[in-house]
């Protein structure tokens, strides 16, 4: 079969042949149909300090990925043949203190298919059958390739509650607008998105962030008076990574306001602790997806409305995989799929 692999360390991928994946009694066949790319693959396409850190070659890349059940180990049950699905991305071990108390999200031996295992670049991939989500089987391929991403957009909004509260994204990526969707469905007064990018900014308005402020030529104080802000906001969501948007986003918090982190930073930051401190500010660390708990959530909201079609700008062939990474990793897209169906 033919999948995207990291053969050696270096810039690239290759697309190349490689043995079809051995079905074990517990696990499921997945004939892929879209994958998505996500930051993680792009790091790890441009070989930087943490894919160098994290990733043994040859490994086949991919986590977010949709398809169809191909066959099923003797000893699955409760899965059917041909049923549209994706999976959680994190293999847990099921035996440490967090997974024994329910707590899969924070397995202190997580492993991460795509980079510690072998992902779902491919055009057939195997996964135990516990990870296995299935999916409305009407819904569109590309959406369900993307609820990887989705759930961390869900999980990182949905860790304080957002009714009528004034909600300050920083990071207008998929993921962020994603999260400002989420945090706008479950009735925020307010969502105010930022970021550095006028293409990313115009795709939220698109899809109906009406409130977005590019901070590098715009104060994110010029909103106050129009949205009718006294003191700041009460909910913050940090998408970005970026040490100058959390100082920022502190800056900007009402006192007892809470923030949730999912922005990964590639360098050590420094915040005011004292104003965390006396203003009494929460900052919650977010990972991943709550397993699975924040899957049914997600299906919720879209069961109920939520669109995310429009999250989703580009769409390419497997074959067209180094425009398709290229496109990913300019900072200007959307969501970008690959379809792999000949």
């Amino acid at each position: 079969m033919k999948a995207l692999v990291k053969t050696r360390p270096g810039v690239g991928l290759e697309l190349v042949d490689v043995p079809d994946p051995v079905l074990g009694p517990n696990e499921v066949l997945v004939k892929v149909t879209r994958t998505g790319i996500c930051g993680t693959d792009v790091h790890i396409q441009k070989w930087d300090g943490w894919a160098q850190n994290t990733v043994q070659t040859p490994r086949i890349i991919g986590h977010e990925f949709a398809g169809t059940i191909e066959a099923m180990g003797e000893l699955v049950t409760g899965l059917e043949i041909g049923q549209l699905v994706s999976g959680e991305g994190h293999y847990v071990c099921g035996r440490c203190r967090a997974c024994l108390a329910g707590r899969r999200e924070v397995c202190a031996n997580t492993q991460g298919i795509g980079y510690h295992v072998d992902g779902a670049m491919s055009q057939y991939f195997v996964l135990p059958a516990a990870n296995v989500w299935v999916h409305p089987q009407d819904m569109s391929h590309d959406v369900a390739s993307i609820f990887d991403p989705f759930g961390n957009a869900v999980h990182t909004a949905l860790q304080f509650p957002c009714l009528a509260e004034d909600v300050l994204v920083t990071g207008a990526g998929p993921i962020g607008i994603m999260a400002a969707l989420v945090a706008q469905f479950q009735g925020a007064r307010n969502v105010v998105l930022t970021d550095l990018s006028d293409e990313r900014l115009e795709l939220a308005q698109s899809l109906g962030i009406s409130q977005t402020v590019n901070v590098g030529n715009r104060a994110l104080k010029d909103v106050y008076g129009p949205l009718g802000l006294k003191e700041g906001f009460d909910v913050g969501l940090e998408m970005s990574g970026s040490p100058h948007a959390l100082r920022s986003m502190i800056d900007h918090m009402v006192h007892g306001g809470r923030i949730a982190l999912l922005g990964t930073p590639v360098a050590d930051v420094s915040i005011d602790l004292a104003k965390v401190i006396f203003n009494m500010l929460t900052l919650q660390g977010v990972t991943g997806r709550r397993i699975f708990e924040t899957w049914y959530a997600a299906s919720a909201l879209v069961a109920s409305g939520l669109d995310l079609s429009g999250v989703i700008t580009h769409r390419f062939h497997y074959t067209e995989f180094e425009e398709a990474f290229a496109v990913a990793g300019d900072g200007k897209s959307g969501k970008v799929v690959m379809n792999w169906e000949d």
